[in-house]
């Protein structure tokens, strides 16, 4: 990933790197393969009724959301991420912590004029922006006005790559709830740390222009610098 020149912010699959491959069913396949854009992937989850989790707690993948029609925010960033990384996107969230303790977590990701997300909420106010932000952190301040009412507000902000910070954990088609992600996102992970294992799971190739070994290197390189400029 280079945030300054990858157009639409995706990682650096030319580099040669390819997104992982997991084993959608045919109906999950079709809807990544419908679904090719932010602005049409927040079309989808709007459509979707909110997941108010009558049953109890709730946290489901991409597909527990395409199983059961439904999704709240964590839900709706996962699918997110699992889908748009089929098209290059990194699988970049947005944890906002919040005073009264109901956190928001968005999925982000950067286009040609600015960083922008995807999200589901009960508040329209805290859905999806349009990638016109320059800084992650002023994409994190545009909710902090709809955010707060009465009792709530956002405190603070996290950002990690859900690739390298879950490794093999699956955060992605697991039929079971992924509660250890909503776990690793509260103990965040810095720039450094998430670089170090953003290779993991990719298969450059090696080839006379760069060694495989050169170009697992140069994604740490790259992502640690995109998501250092990204947070300043």
């Amino acid at each position: 990933m280079n945030g300054g020149s990858i157009p639409d912010g995706r990682r650096q699959y030319a580099g040669q790197l390819t997104p992982p491959d997991p084993p959608f069913t045919p109906a999950e396949r079709r809807i990544v393969d419908t679904l090719r854009t932010p602005a049409a992937v927040q079309g989808w989850l709007n459509r979707l009724p909110y997941n108010t989790e009558r049953g109890g707690g709730t946290q489901r993948t991409f597909r527990g959301v395409v199983r059961h029609g439904m999704a709240h925010c964590m839900e709706a960033a996962l699918s997110a991420a699992t889908i748009l990384e089929q098209h290059g996107y990194p699988p970049l969230v947005m944890s906002l912590e919040s005073i009264d303790q109901l956190d928001h977590v968005i999925f982000v990701y950067r286009g040609p004029r600015g960083w922008g997300s995807i999200a589901r909420s009960r508040d329209p106010g805290l859905h999806g922006r349009k990638p016109v932000f320059r800084r992650l952190r002023d994409l994190a301040l545009s909710y902090v006005d709809p955010y707060v009412d009465l009792t709530g507000g956002v405190r603070g902000y996290g950002v990690a790559d859900l690739q390298a910070l879950m490794g093999s954990y699956d955060w992605r088609l697991s039929p079971k709830n992924v509660w250890a992600v909503e776990q690793a996102l509260m103990g965040g992970a810095d720039p450094a740390t998430a670089a170090a294992h953003a290779h993991e799971g990719t298969a450059p190739p090696d080839d006379a222009f760069a060694s495989a070994e050169y170009r697992r290197a140069l994604v740490k390189v790259l992502v640690e610098r995109a998501l250092e400029e990204a947070i300043e």
